[in-house]
């Protein structure tokens, strides 16, 4: 079973604009509206690719209840708690021209101890045995850095198999837990490290530092130039593929997505590889944060192109 956790969950209102202008005025070409948050994106690419997860998290006000309506209506099994306040709206500006994405995120709602305390115990109640569980994107502003580390530890309790896309003191909290895999981008981790990573092999490295962590995969997304996939005895250079962009929000929930998948289903490491990959480029060909299809998924692991690089 996959869990997904969304503490901090949003409305994505993506709007595109042909040339988008700064201290102009700019008009719409299209505006779409999706039920969103990382963990929220990643059940949703789940259930394209045939899966089942549970989606997991906290929701307030009107915002909420839509967020809840939209999984509800594609039958994607939730268990939110709910909060006062609204949860946020987060605006993406996707400039068609440029294929450039600006994203205004608001904070979210502030959670009393009470219902923090209350989610913290549903999620961990909810693990069953040998599940994979990913702990993705942001948490309320009122929210300790270290809730990912102390839930990681006790889904690891369990037997849990944990995957954390976070980032900044986040992801630095939580990697002290091991969870399963990792998945920052490369501007997460140079931000992480404090230095600029400039080769492959130097972004390589640098990954296998979580592994003292007792991380066992970490995954390094690239934006158009691919991505790194790290293990204690290999590291992949998968090569970016040129396709039509529409929109890049989301892209890295496809991959989160496709790797929990994949792990769940116990694939090998090069077919971790294909699916991840390919559901990843699949999901900036869509607008807002519509996963590819099936069909296309599929038809694009075909492609995926990776070589081997000898990292010590």
């Amino acid at each position: 079973m996959i869990i997904t956790v969304t503490l901090n969950p949003a409305i994505d209102k993506t709007i595109t604009i042909d040339d988008f202008q700064i201290g102009a005025v700019n008009r719409v070409n299209s505006t779409r509206i999706d039920a969103a948050g990382k963990g929220i994106n990643v059940s949703k690419v789940i259930k394209a690719l045939n899966g089942e997860s549970k989606a997991i998290g906290i929701l307030a006000g009107s915002s909420g209840e839509f967020i809840k309506s939209e999984l509800d209506k594609i039958n994607i099994s939730n268990d939110f708690i709910m909060v006062d306040g609204e949860t946020r709206t987060n605006v993406k500006v996707v400039d068609t021209k440029s294929q450039i994405t600006t994203e205004i995120n608001e904070k979210g709602p502030y959670i009393e101890d009470e219902s923090l305390d209350e989610i913290k115990k549903r999620i961990i109640d909810t693990i069953p045995e040998n599940a994979v569980v990913v702990f993705s994107g942001s948490v309320p502003r009122n929210v300790d850095v270290c809730i990912y580390e102390y839930l990681v530890e006790k889904s690891k309790e369990k037997g849990a198999k944990c995957i954390l896309d976070t980032s900044k003191k986040l992801l630095s909290e939580s990697i002290k837990a091991g969870p399963f895999l990792v998945k920052p981008n490369i501007h997460e981790l140079e931000e992480l490290l404090d230095r600029k990573l400039e080769t492959n092999e130097a972004i390589a490295k640098a990954a296998k530092e979580f592994l003292n962590y007792g991380v066992q995969y970490v995954v390094v997304s690239l934006g158009k130039d691919g991505s790194l996939f790290v293990t204690e005895d290999k590291v992949a250079l998968v090569k970016g593929k040129q396709v039509e962009v529409k929109s890049t929000v989301g892209a890295g929930d496809a991959m989160v997505a496709a790797l929990a998948f994949a792990i769940e289903q116990n694939y090998s490491f090069e077919d971790i590889i294909k699916l991840a990959s390919a559901t990843s480029t699949t999901a900036v060909m869509t607008e807002g944060t519509q996963p590819g299809s099936i069909e296309e998924i599929e038809s694009l692991k075909s492609e995926v192109s990776f070589e081997y690089l000898d990292v010590e």
